[in-house]
Order: C-alpha cells, then sequence, then structure tokens
C-alpha cells in the first residue's frame, strides 16, 4: 500500500511541476538538444534568464524521473541548479546531457568540486596566463578582458577563422556525458591526449569499467548553430588575445588578436603582418618542405627550431594565395621524393619514376613525352642547352618587387611564340627540329634535309612496327 501512495505522490509531482512550468513565458527563445544517457535526444526551447533548475522541471518528467534525480552535463561540467543558462555559453543547437544521478565512490585525493562549477569557457580564465597573473585579477573588468579566447579553422560553414568554444566527451565513447576532475591548465592538456581523467556517464561506454577514463577536448565555431557533436574545428592555437599588450615584430603596432610564433622567444606578430610574410616568401617559393610537418615557415627572426607544425594556419591566406600553397607544397613533395613535374605549359603534373627513367611520359595529364635532363621533348642523344639562357634561375628575394617564378616564364614579350611553338609542336628526337602535325597518321619524318629521321608522334621515339601496330592512326 505504501509503495502504491508514493509511486501516486511522485506522479503528481511530476504534474504539478510541468502544469507550474507551462506557465512560463519565453521571451527569448534558445533551441537546444538535451541528450539522455540512454541515447534519447530531446529538443526544447530555454530562456536564456532561466536557470538549470528549469530545464530539470522539464527534462524529468520525459525521463520518468523527479528533479531531484537528474543532473544536467555542458562542456565537460556538471551544472548546478542555480546557474543561469545565459552564463553557460550555449548557443543555437547546442547539446545538453541530462542523466540520472548514480552513486559513485570519490577517487582517493580528488573532491567533487564538479558540483556548481560552471562550463570550461567560464571557468578557464585564459591558456596564456600563469597561475600568477590568474590570482592578479581581481576585478571583472579584467577578468574580462583576460578571458580565454580560442580562435580556430572553420572549414563550413564560415571558411575562415573564427573565435572557438573548447568542448569535451569521453575519448571512449565520443559522448559529451563526461565531467572531468580538473581543467585544464596548459595547452599540452588540450592538445595531448590522456592527460586528464573523468567520469563518462554513458550508460553503453565501453570503457566504462577498465581503469581509469580520459578526457578528448575539441573545438566549435562560435559563429554558427551548433552541428552536433561531430562538429569541429582545427584550432589556432598559435593565435592568442594579446594580453600581454606585446607589439608586432615587424610593425611594433600593438594589435589583438596576435600570432605567437613556435620559437624560445615567442616572438609576436599582428595577423596582417603574418600574412605579408607568408605571402611574400610564398611569391618567391621560400616555404620550408618539411617531412614531418609539411610546407610551413619558420620565425622571421630567424629563430632556430620555430616551424609552424599547424599548418591550418595559413589559411589566413586568401583564397587564391592558399590554393597556390596548396599546389607549391605538393610540388615540392614531388621534388623531394624524386619525381619531376612536367614542363608542358599549362600542365605540371607531378610524376614519380625510377630514378634512372630518362623518358617520362605525363601519364593522367596532358600525354607530354620528355626528357627528364632538360625537361624538353625527348630526344636520343646528349641534351642541348638552350642558347637563350633562359633556364637560369631568377635573382634572389631581396628585391622588393617579388615575382612568381613560374607566372614570370610566361610574361615576357619575346617569349610569346617560344611558349606557343612548344604547345603546338615536337621536337624531332634526333635533331629536335619543332615539327607540328597537321592530321594524318603518327608517322612523322623530319624536315630538316640532313636529318630525315623517321619517329613516332606519339612515343617520340624511331619509328618502329609496335608503333605502326599500336597507334598509326592514334
Amino acid at each position: 500500500m505504501s509503495f502504491l501512495i508514493a509511486f501516486l505522490r511522485k506522479i503528481l509531482q511530476s504534474m504539478l511541476q510541468v502544469l507550474s512550468f507551462s506557465r512560463r513565458t519565453i521571451s527569448n527563445s534558445l533551441s537546444v538538444y538535451i541528450k539522455t544517457n540512454t541515447g534519447n535526444t530531446l529538443s526544447v526551447d530555454l530562456d536564456p534568464k532561466w536557470d538549470i533548475k528549469n530545464v530539470k522541471e522539464i527534462v524529468a518528467p520525459r525521463l520518468g524521473l523527479t528533479p531531484d534525480e537528474v543532473k544536467i552535463i555542458f562542456a565537460g561540467k556538471e551544472l548546478h541548479d542555480s546557474i543561469v543558462i545565459e552564463e553557460c555559453d550555449l548557443g543555437q543547437q547546442s547539446i545538453l546531457h541530462a542523466v540520472k544521478i548514480r552513486p559513485s565512490p570519490k577517487k582517493p585525493g580528488l573532491e567533487s568540486h564538479n558540483e556548481g562549477s560552471k562550463p570550461l569557457n567560464e571557468t578557464l580564465i585564459d591558456l596564456q596566463l600563469s597561475d600568477r597573473e590568474r590570482h592578479s585579477l581581481t576585478t571583472d573588468e579584467d577578468r574580462e578582458k583576460k578571458r580565454a579566447h580560442f580562435y580556430v579553422y572553420c572549414a563550413f560553414p564560415c571558411r575562415r577563422m573564427q573565435p572557438g568554444k573548447l568542448r569535451v566527451r569521453c575519448v571512449c565513447c565520443h559522448q559529451g556525458a563526461f565531467t572531468v576532475d580538473r581543467d585544464p591548465q596548459c595547452w599540452d592538456d588540450v592538445l595531448q591526449p590522456n592527460r586528464i581523467t573523468g567520469d563518462c556517464q554513458n550508460d553503453t561506454c565501453f570503457g566504462a569499467d577498465d581503469g581509469p577514463k580520459f578526457a578528448q577536448f575539441y573545438f566549435k565555431c562560435a559563429e554558427h548553430p551548433s552541428q552536433g557533436e561531430e562538429d569541429q574545428a582545427v584550432p589556432l592555437y598559435l593565435i592568442k588575445s594579446n594580453v600581454h599588450d606585446i607589439p608586432c615584430l615587424a610593425c611594433t603596432d600593438i594589435s589583438d588578436p596576435v600570432l605567437v610564433f613556435p620559437c624560445d622567444l615567442r616572438h609576436v606578430t599582428c595577423l596582417d603582418c603574418f600574412r605579408t610574410y607568408c605571402s611574400s616568401r610564398l611569391k618567391d617559393r621560400q616555404f620550408w618542405s618539411h617531412p614531418e610537418h609539411g610546407y610551413t615557415l619558420p620565425c622571421p627572426a630567424g629563430c632556430r627550431d620555430s616551424l609552424i607544425t599547424e599548418v591550418h594556419h595559413f589559411r589566413l591566406l586568401t583564397q587564391a594565395q592558399y590554393e597556390q600553397y596548396q599546389r607549391f607544397g605538393a610540388e615540392e613533395y614531388v621534388l623531394q621524393a624524386g619525381g619531376v613535374l612536367c614542363p608542358q605549359p599549362g600542365c605540371g603534373m607531378g610524376i614519380l619514376a625510377d630514378a634512372d627513367c630518362r623518358r617520362i611520359t605525363c601519364i593522367n595529364g596532358c600525354g607530354f613525352v620528355f626528357c627528364r635532363q632538360c625537361l624538353q621533348g625527348f630526344h636520343l642523344g646528349e641534351c642541348i642547352p638552350d642558347s637563350d639562357g633562359s633556364g637560369s634561375t631568377a635573382p634572389g628575394g631581396d628585391c622588393q618587387y617579388n615575382v612568381d617564378p613560374g607566372r614570370a616564364a610566361q610574361a615576357r614579350w619575346d617569349e610569346a611564340s617560344k611558349v606557343t611553338i612548344k604547345v603546338m609542336t615536337k621536337p624531332c628526337p634526333k635533331c629536335r627540329t619543332p615539327t607540328e602535325r597537321a592530321g594524318g597518321c603518327m608517322h612523322m619524318v623530319c624536315t630538316r634535309p640532313q636529318c630525315n629521321f623517321h619517329w613516332c608522334w606519339i612515343c617520340q621515339t624511331e619509328w618502329s612496327r609496335d608503333c605502326m601496330g599500336n597507334h598509326w592512326f592514334g
């Protein structure tokens, strides 16, 4: 009998909570998703002025629980009843986790500090500040100025650098119903795996009973609605808020935010000067092709061990510049791997071939057959150097007027006819006389009287029965 009375009382309490909540009016709607540890997802509209207790009053009846039996988790923290929603750094379509409270033994040496704490973006003042600097912030104005600002590259839909939000999930099940044992204190805590432990509230987590559970931190773009827990952005961890008011290495202006190079001296540059530095080095093809870090740049002051290891920082360039950066990086990779680039104007296909292979065919490209040594059409005998010296290298990058070597080769007035000849003709493999094919079969006869060499337009070798059988007419 007592069980029945308790059950009826529980139903009555739930009905009263729903009725009392229905009388509330929403002045400014915030649409969020609430995921439960059973795998269900609820879509609710909240007022940013409400507190977490109000959220529990909505969620609990749908879970068949009372508000006292539910806890709300967001960004690695359990949210106390008194926290106001607008203090939680929630955006449209953000995800909260509602789980049933379950008794769990305290971990040795750890206090239950998650109770009543705010999400990571609220409690973490700034990863750039030392402990002494954090404790020196006394006023609300100081704390707001020094508040953590993370920057990310948002690939979609923003396609540019944006402020970011720090989030956390379980490394085993990748669910956000996870509370951390402590806040991150440095970038290594965020970027390196298995640095901070916590408690996963997901009932289906396969790693729930296998030793310590670790937090996995990730970032989201703060400028567009959340696209779910799989929505994440690349952290641009060298870009920081200029909390120390450091002048730019190049222009000496004090800007915010700034890029801090990973050198021992931590040189600072404003983002405009960083773009200028990158674009000037890109024009002169002076990026470094590192086997581990990719196509990158060091600190402009010449510091050792200062290469930028996260190449998404170069997304600060324009779209055209970034595409050129990617093309140059791919070309450098091919060259360092022992490959060769097709010299035909307008192609540039990267080709990997055996080191002793001299006759190169641009497969999957323009089909041009050329000599690996002189980069001209394939020929028999020794290579003949260009008489006009067009293979000479361009001057160094000290000139203020920087020139892209690839475009400079096509921007010479007297070279226009030579470029046309290279595109429309092929050289005789024996004497290298330019020959234009105006239809007919692939059997070519050199027009130079002293040569009269018979050769194949496709193979660019001496005409043979194989050529006759395989591609006499193409």
